[in-house]
């Protein structure tokens, strides 16, 4: 699955009430909980890698509960959020459905999403990493329960910076630079690829300076902050120092930097796990062992970190008793920690669950790679509309990278947006 975040705001699902949801895709009849009953579930992983394994999973689950069938459909990441909130803002919408960590609060501020503590879909809340029950938890409900994690890190191709007599990842951004230029000369390819014009890949930069787009609590936004402007010149920087890759901002783009990676051309990029299975696929990586993991370089403050990211299951507030109940099993089932030692080998996705990293889970090295970066990755704040400030920094971003816009214009602008998305916010 690409990471890419979803631009569109969720500031229109935040305006709408549940009086306007009408009732759940599956029918609004209120048979018994335990009754025959269809639900729907929407699934939003990769299509062609991942998706089987989920629909794998269902299928168990429905031989297990042979009263629930369950109608899977796979929904394209970049359209789920948009289609979901308006199904759920109408008619239509899924029982349950995978949720991006971003868009959980959101929706569950606007009244769309069941409260999962005490059903069958948390009976295990210890049982999972805390950052992320708190990811999906709002105003002290939990609407999600984690399924996936991920996070950043470095990745980097070990034959190429053996061969630029590179002996360690770079820990900082200046040594990736002086690695990309060894590269480069040595190796004669690109040493480091960054993804441009997507605030996602940004992150890490705003929290090696100590900062972030936004200060949650104290209500301020922080983009436009000296800090802020420091890890945006280090982040623009990073396109035109020797040896790195320039900034590609066309459509293409990611798919030209995991083209670039896979095939040896360049050694280095700032990716999660959701490309392992692909990355693995790769010629340059035919014996895994040559992909190396580390944790995404420090900034000048000495900090590092990358988001943590990842997916829920979640329940739709709108259905009744009989799909509510029906949803809130899968939900469980999914989550659960056989389900996910199932996922994370045939998908090598990260569980969110420590009973789930089994000895033969952690043997993939490329999960062992992030599960020891994973504690270094900073969860969300508890602020609904934060998955729709990734819109303007990423359109502003790239007007920066571009020339098109000065380092501290461009970030202004991005707070100026803010402003509009979040009342009571102050620069």
């Amino acid at each position: 699955m690409r990471r890419g975040i979803a631009a569109s705001a969720l500031v229109a699902a935040l305006a709408v009430t549940m009086a306007a949801c009408g009732s759940s895709g599956s029918g609004s009849d209120d048979k018994a909980a335990d009754g025959p009953v269809t639900i729907t579930y929407w699934d939003t992983s990769n299509a062609t890698n991942e998706a089987p394994n989920y629909e794998a999973l269902v299928k168990k689950f429905e031989a297990a509960n042979p009263n629930i069938k369950v109608k899977f459909e796979n929904v394209p990441f970049d359209q789920a959020q948009n289609k979901l909130q308006t199904a759920m803002g109408a008619t239509g919408a899924p029982d349950a459905f995978r949720s991006e960590v971003g868009w959980t609060s959101a929706f569950a501020k606007a009244g769309f999403l069941e409260p999962l503590d005490g059903t069958p879909g948390m009976t295990d809340k210890a049982a999972f990493q805390t950052s992320l029950i708190e990811q999906a938890t709002y105003e002290g409900k939990v609407y999600g329960a984690p399924i996936v994690t991920d996070t950043l890190g470095l990745l980097y191709n070990k034959e190429l910076f053996t061969k630029a007599g590179v002996t360690k990842a770079p820990a900082t951004w200046d040594e990736l630079k002086t690695v990309a230029a060894q590269v480069k000369e040595k190796a004669g390819v690109d040493g480091f690829f960054l993804r441009a014009g997507d605030g996602y890949y940004a992150m890490p930069f705003l929290y090696g300076e100590g900062t972030n787009m936004v200060d949650a609590k104290g209500k301020k936004i922080t983009i436009g902050s000296p800090e802020a402007v420091k890890a945006v010149e280090t982040y623009k920087s990073m396109f035109t120092a020797p040896g790195t890759a320039k900034a590609d901002v066309t459509t293409d783009s990611y798919a030209h930097m995991m083209d670039a990676f896979n095939t040896g051309k360049v050694a280095a990029i700032i990716q999660g796990p959701w490309e392992i299975t692909n990355i693995y696929k790769g010629a340059a990586f035919a014996d895994k062992n040559n992909l190396g993991i580390a944790a995404v370089p420090a900034g000048s403050a000495g900090k590092a970190g990358a988001p943590t990211g990842g997916h829920n299951v979640s329940v739709y507030a709108g259905a009744d008793k009989a799909h509510k109940a029906a949803a809130e099993k899968l939900a469980g089932f999914l989550t659960s920690a056989e389900s996910q030692t199932f996922l994370a080998l045939k998908n090598s996705t990260l569980p969110t669950r420590t009973d789930a990293y089994t000895a033969e889970v952690k043997a993939n090295p490329g999960i062992a790679g992030f599960q020891t970066i994973l504690t270094a990755a900073q969860p969300r704040p508890e602020l609904p509309e934060y998955s729709s400030l990734f819109g303007s920094i990423g359109t502003n971003l790239g007007k920066i990278v571009q020339g098109q816009s000065s380092t501290q214009a461009g970030l202004d602008a991005t707070a100026v947006d803010y402003l509009k998305l979040l009342p009571g916010f102050s620069k």
